[in-house]
């Protein structure tokens, strides 16, 4: 199963939904980068199960014990280890998911892939529990991106088949007011109303038994120009590999996106003017990107999170021992949508990129920022 992620840092992600722990690895941090470790469990609540009723009953704290790797408040250079316990399992829910498949799940084909063998207890590695280790990482990645003065926001763009809709990120300049609303409100929205509404959207379809779905909208204001590929290793590449690691996501744009094929290339393309001497577009279609290549401005993407597979509705299956049809009725602590828990992850992938892209281009991070400063005098 391939779980690791990166160029510069090496990322590496084990566990399993209901095993002893999970946790990640990573490789490749410079030394010297501050690691608020408040901070970053304070992030790790923002994804945990549990914590409102729009959400799983599921309690678990995702209490993050870092094993190496920080030292004193900050990296050492050596690779950080990070494990969170699993305290709150009951994986007699699964027992029967090897013989009859839950629809929406990877429990079919991973039975073809791995011969029967996998763990199918709360989806085994293919579970969006994995995703907790994944903002480990990426809450590391946000505070070592701070230094650069990159802030990375998400927030629910829409939600629903009625399609419930949040203010837009804004396109051009990092707005603190529109971070802080969404960190303030019920759900991950700009708009309190927006909230609202999707708050209800999800508790309907808890009441019956069903499943709503979402995109996530991410922006990383203060990305210099001038980093990433073309072709393979662009940043547009380096943030969709992460992303379709996160389950649940079907897809994933970048400014514009879909729109920009309805678009004539008059409206779809960003002009440019010189501003305070520096080259600036005037509107931000690209999404920050050209090329594979940052440009200077907000790095906006969008990724799309299917509704969540374990509904309360018996489905049609099949029994794979006997070969022959069944129905089944999917037991156990479901999202009835995992879209709000999704926002914070989307930040962590996206941060884990930009640092990865930042540190390939060589751009100095933690104590290397001392070595480069003293350089230029």
């Amino acid at each position: 199963m391939a779980s690791t992620y990166g160029n510069a840092i090496k990322l590496s992600i084990f566990g399993q939904s209901h095993s002893a722990a999970i946790g990640c690895a990573i490789d490749g941090l410079p030394a010297g980068i501050d690691i608020d470790l408040d901070a970053l469990q304070d992030f790790m609540a923002r994804r945990a199960p549990g914590s409102a009723d729009t959400s799983t009953p599921r309690k678990e704290a995702d209490a993050v014990e870092i094993l190496a790797g920080i030292t004193d408040g900050h990296t050492n250079g050596a690779p950080v280890a990070a494990v969170i316990c699993n305290t709150n399992t009951r994986s007699g829910d699964y027992a029967e998911l090897r013989r009859v498949p839950r629809p929406g799940h990877a429990d079919f084909p991973a039975r073809v892939k791995y011969a029967n063998c996998h763990d199918v207890a709360g989806g085994g590695h293919f579970s969006g529990r994995l995703t907790a280790p994944l903002c480990i990482a990426g809450g590391i990645a946000k505070q070592a991106l701070s230094q650069l003065g990159v802030h990375i926001v998400a927030h629910i763009a829409t939600l629903g088949p009625q399609g419930v809709v949040d203010e837009r990120l804004d396109p051009l300049t990092f707005s603190p007011q529109q971070r802080t609303a969404i960190l303030d409100h019920s759900l991950p929205c700009i708009s309190e109303h927006a909230a609202r509404e999707m708050r209800e959207a999800i508790l309907a379809a808890r009441a019956d038994a069903d499943s709503i779905g979402g995109v996530i909208e991410c922006a990383a204001y203060g990305m210099p120009a001038g980093i990433g590929d073309p072709m393979f290793d662009g940043i547009e590449n380096r943030i969709a590999r992460i992303a379709f690691g996160i389950p649940a996501v079907k897809g994933v744009d970048f400014g514009a996106g879909f729109a920009a094929a309805y678009l004539t290339g008059s409206e779809n393309n960003d002009s440019y003017r010189i501003e305070h001497g520096e080259v600036r577009p005037q509107t931000n279609h690209a999404g920050g990107i050209l090329g594979g290549i940052t440009t200077g401005m907000p790095i906006l993407w969008q990724m799309a999170v299917k509704p969540t597979p374990s509904i309360g509705r018996e489905q049609q299956s099949v029994d794979m021992d006997a070969g022959s049809d069944a129905s089944l009725v999917v037991r156990g602590r479901h999202d009835p949508c995992i879209v709000p828990r999704a926002v914070s992850v989307a930040e962590a992938a996206c941060a884990l990129a930009l640092l990865d892209a930042l540190l390939e281009d060589g751009y100095p991070l933690g104590a290397r920022v001392d070595m480069a400063q003293r350089a230029l005098m």
